[in-house]
């Protein structure tokens, strides 16, 4: 199969996006979940079409975009999913936020797994809670330690699956052992499960919701944003499988569909209908530049060492060697001038941590590994 192209840097530059207008011109930019990839052919029509017809009114998000995610669930992972349990939500976030605002009082503890996607840790104030840690252990849920921490009746507790920085995908297996202990103690599972499209070869997605019993107890966000690279367009979706959880989706905000994307919803139904093929050469060529990446990594930078990501096109790379904290991104931002992530903003255990975008072309992947080579050995 065919690899993806990537535009020139200078090509890349002129986009108007975070990614490329929060840094001087001298810096690579790999810290923002954004891909360099031109838009999936599909979705670009799409957006032609509408602009052409100067369609950039209110949204309509239901029927269209829940028929098309359920088509792509089931195809993709034998995930049926009835489209009258889908609601539309602005983003992930918006949506993880507004479900916990229902299911949390004042000051009730909320679980989260660190090192994790970094506004996990706002979120849960934002609705009211109080963030409870529960550490991954070597980099996979710590079962016995959820069971621990839901035995003292949390409010919820916000999964990552897959799991985002370190990019491990919770097995089947994983995943049956939490929904057991999330019903026994009673706690709601909200699954953020924005880069379930992104699983690359070598590993197997499961929807939480596939899962027996999970219906009862969890409720799962999705969202072609992260795989199709449409974060600004602004499109999400809430699934439920039980009424426990559709009631509580059913007391959202009646604005909450309005506050959706149109465009969003244009581009997310033509990625889950027409953008499959597209799909599986980005996957096609995220593993090929996971493989490069260990290559350079071992070649160039041995100090840095890291876990193979079994999805998402981050790398959590272990910079300990180089120093704690914050100061591995310090050191390759100002001497490197490559702008990464650092670990400690998802969680204290990412101390020594970078979190590093390896969603682009094979020559700026190694130009950046480089710069942070030389920057180390300074």
């Amino acid at each position: 199969m065919d690899l993806l192209p990537v535009a020139p840097l200078d090509v890349l530059r002129r986009r108007r996006s975070a990614k490329w207008r929060f840094h001087p011109d001298d810096v690579l930019p790999l810290p923002v979940a954004e891909m360099d990839f031109d838009l999936a052919p599909p979705v670009q029509d799409a957006l032609r079409a509408a602009v052409d017809r100067s369609d950039a009114g209110y949204p309509t998000p239901l029927p269209t975009l829940a028929d098309a995610l359920a088509g792509f669930a089931g195809e993709r992972w034998g995930w049926e999913i009835d489209p009258s349990a889908v609601t539309a939500v602005t983003d992930v976030g918006v949506g993880v936020v507004e479900l916990l605002r229902l299911l949390t009082r004042p000051g009730d503890p909320v679980v989260i797994c660190p090192p994790v996607y970094a506004p996990f840790f706002g979120w849960v104030p934002e609705a009211g809670g109080r963030v409870f840690e529960v550490l991954l252990v070597d980099g996979r849920l710590d079962l016995p330690g959820l069971e621990r921490a839901f035995a003292q009746h949390p409010a919820a507790f916000v999964l990552c699956n897959p799991h985002n920085p370190v990019g491990r995908v919770h097995t089947r297996e994983e995943l049956t052992e939490l929904v057991r202990l999330a019903t026994a103690y009673g706690v709601p599972v909200i699954s953020d499960e924005i880069h379930a499209p992104l699983v690359l070869p070598g590993a197997t997605f499961t929807p939480i919701l596939t899962i027996p019993g999970a219906a009862a107890i969890a409720v799962s966000l999705v969202s072609s944003s992260k795989a199709w690279n449409l974060a600004g367009l602004k499109c999400a979706t809430i699934v439920t499988a039980g009424p426990r959880l559709a009631d509580v989706v059913g007391r959202l905000p009646q604005d909450t569909p309005w506050r959706v994307g149109h465009f969003g919803v244009l581009a997310s139904v033509a990625a889950y209908t027409d953008g499959v093929p597209w799909l599986d050469q980005l996957l096609a060529t995220l593993d090929d530049r996971r493989a490069l990446l260990g290559r350079l990594l071992a070649e160039r930078l041995s100090k840095v060492s890291w876990r193979p990501p079994e999805a998402t096109f981050l790398a959590w790379l272990d910079c300990t060697a180089i120093g704690t904290g914050a100061a591995p991104r310090e050191l390759f931002f100002t001497r490197g001038r490559v702008a990464l992530e650092p670990g400690p903003r998802f969680g204290a255990n990412g101390s020594g941590f970078v979190r590093l975008n390896f969603g682009t072309s094979a020559e700026i992947l190694e130009a950046a590994v480089d710069r942070m080579a030389e920057a180390a050995a300074v």
